[in-house]
């Protein structure tokens, strides 16, 4: 079969995806691109700590390594000054990178060096041009402001932009950031060239400099719209508030309000991109089926490279709707093309393709006559076709004589308390008017369709594989379960279970010894949208970020990238990613805007359905979140969202929608938040009506970590699973241990008491039973075996193998734990793992003793302690130390009583005598508190 898992290869399959993501905003003169043995001088602090994601869940990926922004310069053949790295080396020295303090507590930039004027001037002497570093992270649980360091550029920056482009006549400005980000410099400095490099993984310094010197030529398209300031995003008044969101703009986010009332406030529009070389762009044809739900529209384009250097287009087609009753944006993307690499002179033909499903609106109010239904207004449609939103020129219209309906549906999510939200008025400008209210309760919905109950039939001798192979059904086998194997059925375990691959972020399914007996396996799911996350220390690849993703407007690039990882994760033994991460750039303060891909529903989903059908062709998944309106991570755990019906499935589901329709996703993660007073864990018109009944999805929901629940307004509390099960989320994500109830969850109280009934778990359980039949877990925990994984296995290096053989350890709470010192190695590169288990959660000391054997007193031997993926504390001994020492490292208390111990010896030399861990400080109590003070 060859060597299926090329690292190399998949290596540079990111690295041209991050390329490809990169946009050029501005390049006067054609500066760019510059040619191998240009001399620079490369400023920026953030150019010696590249931002390869953000941070939290999305960006916790353990790598090999990194590769800088100068690192890739001068592996490409750019002279970097050495004047000016040896001045930032020199400041560096007092001026570390900050990590800040614990969860969330990242800083969003680093301090950035003040420059002498003078070394400025000589460097612009010594070199051909400047280029200007600028980087910012993100991450959860806690957003972007509109402060100096965060959304906005520090004084500092500013200062390094205007002297270096003072000096500098030639200067390109590099953004290592997650999201867009203020751009009003723009206005008083005037770099020769800028570009949005966004995060680009491990790869990104590589991707930056094939951009920089043209070996992939620039064609990243802006995914989302850049306006002259903050608070000319529509959404920025309604944005931020820490109990309440009202969505105010509606379905006018991003460009489809600019473009319709306030053009005038755009830096930058949507799809904005340059090219190295210019384009010309003919629509040959346009084509429509008839009018119904899968009615196909096809618009036959001709690209044709007119400049003098080799690049790529993305063509971009928009519809602007008739002004009926309903009130319409004046453009909406409808499809996207991108051409391959055309040579100066060369054309290229292709065809952009949608429906009329895409073309049509949801009507909320029935103000068309056809209430809670898509429909497509009399008049014309008119398309557009461009390489932006602004750029786009009419090209057709096609006509309807009639209001068609094209799928009548029914009700579900609207808001039942008054809101306003924005109207196109007849004249074109901006109105308001009243949200349609809830009409229908989606409890008494659920009282009209509940599942019938399969009676409980006991112990029949049926395995889960028995239903996979057609000898019974699913109802039968789920027949046999107990109220208690569904109850337990129903909580996923981590972090760090380990009843699965060491390091991940949860397991799911036969989690009793009750569960195992019926045959039901034990399948993992990790993080994240940036790549495997595995705490234990296990080394993945970095991903380019979603936004940078989605500025390639590639779905095939994408679907590629994500074949290399579903490989990734069948070699890990990981059934399903938490990702990708999906939600819509509502506004650029939201920290977690880089894990997701764009203002826009249709890009979103795309990208999405692109990634599931990479990781689809080895059978495993992703899974798709945050379902829906994660919007916002201030205060994420309990914000309610107030959004119209109509704005969720033209904006905020509809990515999701093409995800689970186009895209085949069979895992869907619901939010921490409310939406329209329900937790999303608890509503059942969003996991029932619309998942499962509009959109004929079949497979399982589970819960983002310890999230709450509640009844409709009330307060939520990570106990009230039983309203989770109702509404159809299946899983409740994490215990300690499923089958004792370690989170003291109400399920079974609420099955006594009528909250949930023993039908709807047996709905969920099996909901979880055709995922697990349909992932690589069912046939290895069944001994089958088979030649992809078998290569797999033959693909890990040693270090992979040390961080498989992961050793159990319980400490004790009364006296030292001792680990026998032969079980620890102590050789060059010797890695050794423990899965700790503490009884009593609390700081503990390990108290190594260790000394030389070798005869040289200038030998320096590091050892490093990590707890998870964190360097606890690194000792190193000289050859001279021949005498036993002793090291004692403080172990912080860790809050899940479970953690990873990983040794590491730089080189060998060292003898070990003894190791052992001591409780220090007992903090059982306070973390008893303060799980009860988050999670009730």
């Amino acid at each position: 079969m060859g060597n299926i898992f090329d690292l190399e290869a998949y290596k540079a399959c990111a690295r041209h995806a991050a390329a490809e993501g990169i946009v050029l905003l501005k390049n006067e003169g054609g500066l760019l691109p510059i040619a191998e043995g240009t001399k620079a001088a490369l400023f920026g602090r953030s150019q010696f700590n590249y931002y390869k994601s953000g941070t939290g869940s999305g960006g916790m990926v353990n790598v090999d390594h990194v590769v800088s922004i100068p690192e890739g310069l001068e592996e490409a053949g750019i002279v970097l000054d050495a004047a000016v790295r040896s001045a930032y080396e020199d400041w560096l020295v007092d001026h570390p990178f900050d990590v800040g303090q614990g969860w969330a507590g990242e800083k969003w930039f680093q301090e950035e060096m003040p420059l002498d004027e003078e070394l400025v001037q000589l460097s612009s002497k010594a070199n051909d041009l400047a280029i200007i570093v600028i980087g910012r992270t993100a991450g959860e649980d806690k957003d972007n402001l509109v402060e100096e360091g965060s959304f906005l550029l520090t004084q500092l920056e500013q200062d390094m932009l205007d002297v270096v482009c003072r000096n500098f006549e030639k200067t390109v400005v590099l953004l290592n950031v997650g999201n867009i980000m203020d751009m009003s410099w723009l206005d008083r400095v005037d770099p020769t060239a800028v570009l949005y490099t966004w995060q680009g993984g491990q790869e990104g310094g590589n991707a930056v400099a094939d951009v920089l010197l043209g070996k992939v030529p620039a064609g990243g398209k802006l995914s989302d719209t850049i306006a002259y300031d903050i608070n000319d995003y529509p959404s920025t008044p309604y944005y931020g508030d820490p109990e309440e969101n009202v969505y105010t703009e509606d379905i006018f986010v991003g460009y489809r309000y600019f473009e319709t009332f306030a053009k005038d406030k755009v830096r930058f529009p949507f799809g904005f991109g340059l090219n190295y070389t210019t384009f010309e762009v003919k629509t040959l044809g346009l084509t429509a089926d008839a009018v119904s739900l899968k009615g196909k529209l096809t618009i036959s384009v001709q690209v044709s490279n007119t400049g003098d250097k080799a690049g790529t287009e993305v063509v971009q087609a928009y519809v602007e709707k008739p002004q009926g009753a309903l009130s319409q944006p004046a453009r909406a993307l409808v499809g996207y093309v991108k051409t391959p690499v055309l040579a100066p002179g060369e054309s290229w033909k292709g065809e952009i393709g949608c429906t009329w499903y895409d073309l049509a609106s949801y009507d909320d109010s029935g103000v068309t006559g056809h209430k809670s239904a898509y429909v497509l207004e009399a008049g014309a449609y008119r398309l557009y076709v461009g390489t932006d939103v602004r750029s786009a020129e009419a090209v057709g219209a096609l006509e309807l004589a009639q209001t068609e309906v094209l799928e009548q549906l029914t009700e579900a999510l609207a808001p039942r308390r008054p809101a306003e939200r924005f109207v196109r008025n007849a004249d074109g400008t901006l109105g308001m008017e009243a949200m349609p209210l809830r009409t229908i309760d989606p409890m008494q919905r659920r009282a009209e369709n509940l599942p019938m109950e399969i009676p409980y039939a006991g112990d029949l001798g049926y395995k889960l594989d028995d239903v996979r192979q057609g000898r019974i059904s699913l109802e039968t086998f789920i027949s046999q379960l107990s109220d208690a194997d569904l109850i337990t059925m129903g909580r996923g375990e981590g972090m760090n279970s380990p009843k699965v691959t060491a390091g991940s972020g949860g397991a799911i399914g036969g989690l009793s010894k009750s569960l195992d007996h019926f045959g039901i396996p034990i399948a993992c799911v990790t993080d994240g949208p940036s790549g495997i996350r595995l705490d234990c220390g296990t080394i993945a690849v970095a991903m380019p970020n979603g936004t940078c993703l989605a500025c390639t407007f590639n779905d095939a690039l994408s679907e590629e990238l994500y074949q290399w990882e579903g490989l990734e994760l069948r070699r890990n033994r990981v059934e399903s990613l938490l990702g990708p991460g999906m939600n819509i750039h509502r506004n650029p303060l939201n920290g977690r805007n880089f894990e997701y891909f764009s203002e826009d529903p249709l890009l979103t989903g795309r990208m999405a359905a692109a990634q599931l059908k990479g990781m689809h062709k080895y059978d495993v998944t992703g899974t798709i979140k945050h379902f829906a309106t994660n919007n916002q991570e201030f205060k994420r755990r309990i914000a309610n969202a107030i959004v119209s019906e109509r704005a969720l499935r033209e904006i905020y589901l509809k990515g999701f929608e093409i995800a689970v329709k186009d895209g085949g996703a069979f895992c869907i993660m619901s939010t921490y938040g409310q939406l329209n007073d329900w937790y999303t864990s608890c509503s059942y018109d969003l996991l029932t009506t619309i998942l499962r009944g509009e959109w004929k999805y079949e497979g399982l929901v589970m819960t983002d970590w310890w999230a709450a629940g509640a009844e409709e307004g009330g307060v939520g509390n990570a106990k009230n699973t039983a309203q989770m099960f109702r509404a159809q989320n299946d899983l409740f994500m994490v215990v300690e241990d499923s089958e004792t109830n370690s989170r003291h969850d109400n399920t079974a109280e609420g099955l006594a008491q009528g909250i949930v009934t023993r039908a709807e778990l047996q709905r969920s359980a099996m909901n979880v039973c055709r995922v697990l039949m349909r992932l690589p877990v069912m046939d290895r925990y069944l001994g089958i075996e088979n030649d992809l994984d078998r290569e797999l296995e033959e693909t890990w290096s040693q270090l992979d193998q040390a961080v498989a053989n992961v050793r159990e350890l319980t400490l004790s709470s009364t006296e030292p734990t001792i680990i026998p010192a032969e079980e620890i190695d102590n050789g060059t590169g010797g890695t050794t793992i423990y899965q700790v288990t503490t009884p009593e959660r609390g700081d503990y000391i390990l108290t190594l003793k260790l000394r030389s054997t070798l005869d040289n007193p200038l030998a320096q031997l590091p050892v490093s302690v990590f707890m998870e993926r964190n360097v606890i504390q690194s000792v190193t001994l000289t050859g001279a130390d021949t005498e036993w020492r002793t090291i004692e490292i403080t172990l912080p208390a860790h809050m899940m009583g479970r953690f990873y111990l990983k040794f590491f010896f730089g080189l060998g030399g060292l003898e070990i005598q003894s190791v052992e861990i001591t409780l220090k400080e007992s903090k059982e109590e306070y973390f008893k508190e303060l799980i009860k003070k988050f999670f009730g």
